[in-house]
């Protein structure tokens, strides 16, 4: 009995056994079998997850956002300045220059060419130096530091608002600021360079020298340029100082005439001196009516801005021009943030309308020179730069009728160039029968309850801070202004500098020279307005570059900025002709230098003082001198030995040997007389001005 059951005992010791080991490998089976499902689950999970990624739609690209506008431009900003590190450090000053050789100072010395008349230079806009005498606690450390040209430009990086406060002047006077007396750097250096390696009148004074001119026979006409011309003698004496200064050189030099080569906005301010020497005193200088014919040989003008630029009207109504619209689209994010709070813009119009001299630079003459709503002297301009067929031929008289050059015309887009502005792409073509009229007596201020300055925001004032919103979008409302609503515009958007700076600049045209109205100091800048002294063997020049695409008009929109203490208008940089167009990127363009139209700089000397006319009575000689443009070749010509832009021409060896030769002694004969490359005579003849 005891043995049976062991033995059961032990069946179902071995039964439990193997029913143990049975239940283990069919756990261990059924393990397996799991994570083979499980594999295969993973496998069809990971596969629908592919194809749910296959059917979904690929991301849209992110917003371009202020802050990605900020990164770009501080990139691009100081990839910039490394690379202009680089080329200033480590190439030499020669490859930033024109070369020395062969220039036509040295030519001409071994011509047996020597210095003759004394020279006297004088600086336009912009280009002349600026030190400080007295400033603000934010500009300690700089007495008689250059706060403008001839330096590395370093305080605008270190301190820029502390700069723009110093640079600009009183909104009401026009004259230094309270605690401020900023004053122009004086003699050669002060506008030989305006910044390192970028030379202005460096190039000139250099071949000079080699003919013999010295600080005995060569001046530097230095002046304030940011002041009305009247006000660079009421608060520096400059234009007395100009006039003891030119006597002197013509006692010292044995009685020889002098040489005067304005430049720009130079030419008008010298223009203003010409009238103002002779005119009797307390106005004028008291030097009597023979003074400009005993006293000067000759006037050569530099890229002369006689009749003004349309440039400065895009600088007073939008503190922009082509480039900086273009930069302005380029990255609206970082100069119109809410965020930043840069006001740029806003901070520079506020300096530049404290600057008469930027008046000065309107167009003068109206509708008559610059056209109206459907005509313009330039009709049928090429605007096809790169195609463009000019004469080479150099004409040696100054008959009219011999330097009228033959040019086919290539039109495609029709440039309407007398609407100097137009809201909207359609007011710049469409006939002027089917747009609103611009009628002065509209600029009319409206009712000051939505003016922007009820708001706390911003800290750049500007007038358009004083309008309503009707008022802005009024201006606008597809409308299209000629020269003369142009005026009354500015008047309306910024009375105060209009008021304070039309004291001191006329921009008409006289109906009669012999009234007595005239005799007065804001007339002596406008060659419409004033007459040339009485100095028949006086010879005028007008020099000048072509074949450069020069702002004409533009085509303007509202801000998309609502924000108060803003600019409400801007360039419209998306508008564009047709390919051979006039319009790119808001601007119409026409022949010039880059800066002054053709016909602001030649109508003068083609027509306007051409033999004798009530402008010009005693029958001054003028010239017309123009150089065709050419681009650098290579990096050895610098900035161009033949270019015609408005400050490389500066470097230009026919214009520079032009007034070498003149300096020596030549005449506007001897040295080929009239020289015309576009169509200024034809553009002269479309112009009904009496004379």
């Amino acid at each position: 009995m005891a043995s049976v059951l062991r033995f059961r005992k032990l069946c179902y010791v071995e039964s439990a056994v193997k029913c143990t080991s049975v239940g283990y490998e069919s756990f261990e089976i059924d393990e397996k079998l799991d994570e083979k499902e499980e594999d295969v689950l993973s496998a069809n999970n990971f596969a629908l997850e592919i194809n749910k990624k296959r059917k979904q739609p690929k991301r849209q690209p992110k917003e371009w956002r202020c802050l990605d506008s900020c990164c770009w431009i501080i990139g691009y900003l100081c990839t910039t300045w490394w690379l202009l590190l680089f080329f200033y450090h480590c190439l030499p000053v020669t490859l930033l220059r024109v070369p020395e050789l062969p220039g036509p100072g040295v030519r001409l010395k071994r011509e047996g060419l020597t210095a003759l008349h004394p020279v006297v230079l004088v600086p336009g806009i912009v280009t002349g130096g600026l030190e400080l005498w007295e400033g603000r606690p934010c500009a300690d450390g700089l007495f008689r530091k250059r706060l403008w040209g001839g330096g590395s430009f370093t305080q605008i990086f270190k301190r820029p608002l502390c700069l723009l406060e110093h640079l600009s002047l009183h909104y009401e006077t026009g004259l230094d600021p309270q605690g401020i007396r900023v004053r122009a750097v004086p003699g050669l250096v002060g506008a030989d360079y305006f910044a390192p390696g970028y030379f202005v009148w460096a190039v000139l004074i250099e071949n000079l020298a080699k003919i013999g001119y010295e600080g005995k026979n060569l001046h530097m006409a230095a002046y304030d340029w940011r002041l009305s011309f009247q006000n660079t003698e009421i608060r520096d004496h400059a234009l007395t100082r100009l006039k003891s200064k030119i006597e002197l050189m013509y006692i010292s030099n044995g009685y020889k005439k002098v040489v005067a080569v304005p430049h720009s906005m130079g030419v008008i301010y010298f223009l203003h001196f010409l009238k103002w020497v002779e005119t009797p005193p307390p106005m004028g200088g008291g030097g009597g009516p023979g003074w400009c014919a005993k006293h000067i040989k000759a006037v050569m003008n530099i890229g002369p801005a006689f009749l003004g630029v349309p440039k400065a009207v895009s600088n007073l109504f939008s503190a922009e021009g082509k480039d900086v619209s273009y930069i302005r689209a380029m990255a609206p994010g970082v100069f119109d943030s809410e965020i930043l709070g840069l006001q740029t813009f806003e901070r520079v119009m506020r300096m530049a309308r404290t600057w008469d001299s930027i008046v000065s630079l309107l167009p003068k003459g109206g509708e008559v020179i610059w056209g109206n709503m459907d005509r313009s002297p330039e009709e049928g301009h090429v605007c096809d730069f790169s195609k463009k067929s000019h004469s080479k031929t150099s004409l040696t008289t100054n008959n009219v009728n011999n330097s009228d050059v033959k040019r086919g015309f290539l039109v495609k887009d029709l440039a309407n160039y007398g609407r100097i502005i137009s809201f909207g792409k359609p007011a710049s073509v469409l006939h002027s029968s089917k747009l609103p009229t611009a009628d002065s007596k509209e600029f009319l201020r409206t009712s000051t309850s939505e003016n922007f300055n009820n708001f706390s925001c911003g800290e750049a004032w500007t007038e358009y801070d004083e309008m309503s919103r009707q008022s802005i979008q009024n201006v606008a409302a597809d409308k299209a202004y000629t020269t003369t609503t142009l005026l009354d515009l500015l008047r309306f958007v910024a009375p105060k500098m209009m008021r304070r700076a039309e004291a001191h600049f006329s921009h008409g045209i006289a109906e009669n020279l012999d009234d007595p109205k005239y005799n007065h100091y804001k007339y002596w800048s406008n060659p419409l307005e004033t007459k040339l002294s009485d100095a028949p063997d006086m010879e005028i020049y007008c020099m000048y570059g072509v074949g450069i695409p020069t702002e004409r008009s533009y085509v303007y929109k509202l801000s998309p900025n609502s924000r108060c203490k803003s600019i409400p208008y801007q360039i419209d940089n998306s508008v564009h002709g047709e390919d051979g167009s006039c319009l790119k990127g808001g601007v119409y363009f026409a022949d010039g230098d880059e800066s002054v139209p053709v016909l602001s700089a030649g109508f003068m000397c083609a027509k306007g003082w051409r033999g004798r006319t009530r402008f010009n009575p005693s029958g001054i000689a003028t010239y017309i001198r123009e150089y065709r443009h050419k681009p650098p070749t290579s990096l050895m010509e610098g900035r161009g030995i033949e270019s015609g832009s408005h400050v490389d021409i500066m470097g230009n060896f026919a214009l520079i040997e032009d007034i070498m030769r003149v300096a020596a002694g030549a005449t506007g004969d001897e040295i080929g007389g009239d020289q015309i490359h576009s169509d200024i005579i034809k553009m002269s003849e479309r112009i009904n001005l009496g004379l």
